[in-house]
């Protein structure tokens, strides 16, 4: 066991020293990536035919259309040429939308009862483009080695199994949600801009999730051990980011404004 810990611990040193710390687009944030972009750019590849094999596919033409039109717009001021991007509604009740490493965007038919038109579906893909971009999957593969390389160092000292599960709780509560919190508060920030910069009202993130979380049962103790902020204090930090966000919107080369009403 001993052996392989230091092996492990060597590659780590190793993999640290060939990709080091990077900076997050627009926030300047540091961030640790053990992984290289084209690698995480063919998981998400496998994984987004995996899903398109087993979900259910939309039929809905002017949903589909409409949400290419959008992801297309908001892809072009990305800046990330190298990324295949491809743009997928799922039919499903879920209200949800995620983006796979590499620009792959699923956007699922139930959220839409909470758009009314298309800068607020531009909010929700700016948001998880913005968690393409930041490469928020990369270094959460990056958390996940560091916290099982400190199990295996824990489990060297001691096989009492309490102690191990408290282990992971902690991690847990201490380290990976709080990033994964910070994760979606940096989509949000990200987002808002890439939305402006396509030439969609950067306000549609406001109305979009003063609607959305009215399905939310929260509670500033849910949030604890959530991976999601609370929604009211995610519309705080989107307001804060308003003026930013706006900025951006009048230097637009095209405006859509609200773009076109949605109808589902």
């Amino acid at each position: 066991m001993k052996k392989l810990f230091y092996t492990i611990a060597a590659s780590l040193c190793l993999t640290f020293f060939v990709t080091g710390c990077s900076s997050v687009p627009y926030t300047g944030r540091s961030r640790l990536i053990m992984t290289s972009e084209s690698s995480e750019n063919e998981m998400g590849a496998e994984a987004w035919e995996d899903l398109k094999s087993k979900e259910k596919i939309s039929k809905d033409a002017a949903l589909n259309k409409t949400t290419t039109n959008v992801s297309l717009n908001i892809a072009k001021v990305a800046e990330k040429p190298d990324y295949r991007w491809e743009f997928v509604v799922f039919q499903s009740d879920t209200p949800n939308a995620f983006c796979l490493p590499g620009g792959k965007i699923g956007v699922y038919t139930g959220i839409f009862n909470y758009m009314d038109n298309e800068s607020e579906l531009a909010a929700v893909v700016g948001h998880e483009v913005g968690h393409a971009i930041a490469r928020h999957g990369g270094e959460r593969i990056a958390h996940g080695i560091f916290q099982e390389v400190g199990m295996i160092a824990l489990s060297l000292g001691t096989s009492n199994q309490n102690i191990l599960d408290a282990y992971g709780a902690a991690t847990n509560l201490g380290a990976v949600l709080p990033y994964s919190r910070l994760h979606e508060y940096e989509a949000d920030y990200i987002g808002m801009i890439l939305m402006a910069k396509a030439g969609y009202d950067p306000s549609g993130t406001i109305t979009f999730w003063q609607k959305f979380k009215t399905i939310s049962n929260e509670s500033s103790l849910a949030e604890f051990f959530s991976t999601h902020p609370m929604s009211e204090k995610r519309l705080e930090e989107m307001q804060n980011h308003l003026s930013e966000a706006r900025g951006y919107y009048q230097k637009a080369p095209v405006k859509h404004g609200t773009g076109a009403r949605i109808n589902r």
